[in-house]
């Protein structure tokens, strides 16, 4: 208590001088001077967590202060906070009066009393026993969501969940149900969709960041469909794989719906790839044929497309123009332009409109990949399944709702791309598409515009905005939360990010394109920490291993491997390329008579029991006899010099045998410059401090930069055979 009362204490002696520091006006300084004695005043009880809550909730830290402002509050609040007694420190609260209105909180002030009895009280106390209780009985959750989104089955199934096979780890969902998924996403989610001509997708193309926005209704969506599925018709056979390779543009997503309307396969292949990484995708696929851009136009400058398509496969390519109707290359005999392909339906009596394919819910709609960063990437068959859980998840945690604008900057070819265009048309928001780089102003400025309300990200990306500082002057307030997801989360890029639309909270979400979904993530019915996840997912139940393979005790603050309840709505059961059962399961205990899902993540539970991913179970290094992962010793280390932009931790023994040595990469911040020794000297005194002391850096490396996979993850793994090349080196010397 003593030590709570000195953080208050703290707050209330921040100096004028200190506040103009950050670049506060003096007007905007002594005002928030005021407003913070005042909220000391307010607070009844002498706890940070709610110095911190009356800060926000009354908006006293405006988007357009300085981020070191920002940074110097939550910091001064927060600053003698032990995370080891309190659990990790909480940015966001929700409410009374809005957790009822959330998707998730009608749905549990509906049937919660009827599925919990009388322990249910409301959807914030009950939300921990509502997700247990939807892990025992997901077939009465699904029952009740599957009714929230535009799901409607040409025969409707005979139960929700059959375990009966129990070859099928994951169960059979829907059994006997048909239906076509994309024809779901072109029908109206409410009466008023069909009245009011709800608004589909919106978008905007780079080179006009001043215009207005472009957009499309879902009626007008639904002809360009049907046009594009009655040229498809005209030339593949049903269930013919065809692969989409171009950025995910308007019309790419509607080439996504239609190939699937259709009766045939996308092929997801993220356009980043080059020439080998396309073959490879297009040979296990066995694609038909590919669909793609002339060019990629980013900054105003064109970069080749179709030229890398053709190195890598002899099949038909359909070829879109990236700016304007036609194109200005030479094509191969075998290919087509894209006003060529669209001819085949125009002669048609009705060329816009065309009956979709009804097919069995396990039929495969879309083959999506694996990063590959070893060998073939893995091909991962999506059924008409997978949709229907990510967008019910999306639909649960992001609480995606008709009227919402929907934007997270991504790639058909990433399972993220499949997941926003689910989630938003399901769910009845509209997509948003920003035809350009996500990493400059007229992205965010394409926010703004578009009012967006639920805005995606990956860190990397957030690191960018950070640090280039490019969305400044931006109204970024119609945001109601974010989102983030594909790597470990910086606290104080999060920080920014949170304070751009005053402290809206970031849903981080953490899955796998073999699971369709993400097995933990935020809510909105739960206090939000930065970096952490507050919850298993809905239905989704796991259990915390240790080295033995022996589950902790549910609560218990531990560090393990994730071992995820095989009976997971959306999870693959198979694999096009490898085994999934020894790939997933071999080598998995089991629990309660049922075998565990291998998903590789090391997780912590913190106390509080939120979670925190500490890296894959390739990325645990032993130090000293003690084990610790990548991540770890990354959050200190991004946070122990102002020179720092990022860092990555990896570890090898010496060639000739021994305990194993920490070796840290590091990528400065643009303008500034460092010494090894002296950064190798900062690490070290930064780990012995807040992790461990007796962990010691041996080697620092400034780089340029990391390698990384086309998806962004990093590749520690080609780091770490940097070092132990570098301790070969020296053992011969």
């Amino acid at each position: 208590m003593e030590i709570q009362m000195d953080k208050a204490k703290r707050i209330h002696e921040l100096g004028l001088q200190e506040l103009l520091n950050t670049g506060l006006s003096v007007h905007d300084a002594k005002s928030l001077q005021i407003e913070l004695k005042e909220a000391i005043d307010r607070t009844t009880s002498s706890s940070p967590v709610e110095l911190w809550r009356d800060i926000t909730s009354r908006r006293l830290l405006k988007p357009s202060f300085p981020h070191s402002l920002h940074r110097l509050i939550y910091n001064a609040v927060y600053a003698d906070y032990d995370a080891s007694i309190h659990g990790p420190p909480l940015y966001w609260f929700p409410s009374d009066v809005d957790a009822k209105r959330t998707n998730l909180g009608r749905l549990m002030e509906t049937h919660g009393s009827k599925l919990l009895g009388a322990a249910y009280k409301d959807p914030i106390s009950s939300f921990k026993q509502f997700q247990k209780f939807s892990v025992q009985h997901p077939e009465a959750y699904w029952s009740i969501v599957l009714e929230k989104l535009s799901i409607r089955f040409h025969q409707p199934p005979k139960c929700i969940l059959d375990t009966s096979n129990k070859s099928k780890h994951s169960g059979s969902w829907f059994p006997d149900s048909i239906l076509n998924i994309a024809e779901c996403c072109l029908k109206s989610t409410t009466k008023q969709d069909d009245e009011n001509e709800r608004v589909a997708i919106v978008w905007r193309d780079e080179r006009f960041d001043n215009f207005e926005v472009n957009k499309m209704t879902l009626n007008e969506l639904r002809h360009q469909v049907m046009l594009v599925a009655n040229s498809l018709k005209g030339l593949f056979s049903i269930g013919d794989p065809i692969a989409i390779d171009m950025p995910m543009t308007v019309t790419a997503v509607v080439l996504y719906l239609a190939i699937i309307y259709s009766g045939f396969v996308v092929v997801s292949i993220a356009d980043s790839f080059a020439s080998k990484e396309i073959a490879t995708r297009l040979r296990v696929s066995k694609s038909k044929a590919i669909f793609t851009q002339d060019y990629i136009v980013r900054g105003g400058r064109r970069f080749p497309l179709y030229s890398r398509v053709v190195e890598a496969t002899e099949c038909r390519v359909i070829v879109i123009p990236a700016i304007g109707e036609n194109l200005d290359i030479q094509l191969r005999k075998q290919d087509i332009s894209w006003q060529d392909f669209l001819s085949i339906s125009r002669h048609l009596p009705s060329p816009d409109y065309c009956p979709p394919v009804y097919q069995s819910i396990d039929t495969m709609t879309n083959i999506l990949f694996s990063s590959g960063t070893t060998g073939d990437p893995k091909a991962i068959p999506w059924t008409q399944i997978a949709p229907i859980r990510c967008a019910g998840d999306s639909w649960a945690h992001m609480n995606i709702q008709p009227g919402d604008v929907f934007c997270w900057p991504t790639n058909l070819g990433w399972v993220m791309g499949p997941i926003l265009l689910y989630s938003s048309f399901l769910c009845g928001a509209t997509l948003a598409l920003y035809h350009g780089s996500p990493l400059g102003h007229g992205f965010g400025k394409f926010i703004q515009d578009a009012g967006v309300t639920t805005l995606g990200t990956v860190p990397s990306i957030v690191k960018t905005w950070k640090s280039t500082r490019c969305m400044e002057g931006l109204d970024w307030t119609k945001i109601k939360l974010f989102a983030s997801t594909g790597e470990a989360s910086n606290v104080d890029d999060d920080l920014w990010l949170s304070s751009r639309a005053y402290y809206k909270p970031i849903i981080e979400c953490c899955g796998g394109t073999e699971l369709a979904s993400s097995y933990i993530q935020g809510n909105l019915l739960q206090p939000q920490a930065f970096g952490a996840f507050s919850s298993a997912s809905m239905t989704t139940g796991f259990l915390i291993l240790d080295e033995h393979g022996v589950p902790y005790a549910d609560e218990e603050p531990c560090v393990g491997e994730v071992g995820l309840f095989s009976l997971y709505m959306g999870a693959t059961d198979r694999l096009l390329n490898a085994d999934n059962e020894e790939i997933y399961f071999k080598g998995m205990p089991i629990y309660n008579g049922m075998k565990l899902r291998r998903h590789g993540d090391i997780i912590k539970r913190t106390i509080g029991g939120y979670f925190v991913v500490q890296g894959r179970a390739d990325d645990t290094m032993n130090l000293g006899g003690i084990k610790t992962s990548s991540i770890e010793i990354e959050r200190v280390c991004d946070n122990a010099d102002v020179s720092i932009m990022e860092t990555a931790a990896v570890s090898a023994s010496p060639a000739i045998g021994g305990p194993e040595l920490l070796a840290v990469f590091v990528v400065l911040k643009k303008g500034f410059t460092a010494e090894p020794e002296n950064l190798k000297m900062i690490f070290s005194k930064a780990i012995q401090r807040n992790l461990n002391p007796l962990f010691k850096v041996s080697f620092v490396k400034i780089v340029p930069e990391f390698p990384r996979t086309a998806s962004n993850k990093l590749l520690r793994r080609v780091l770490r055979d940097q070092l132990k090349e570098e301790l070969r080196t020296r053992s011969r010397i």
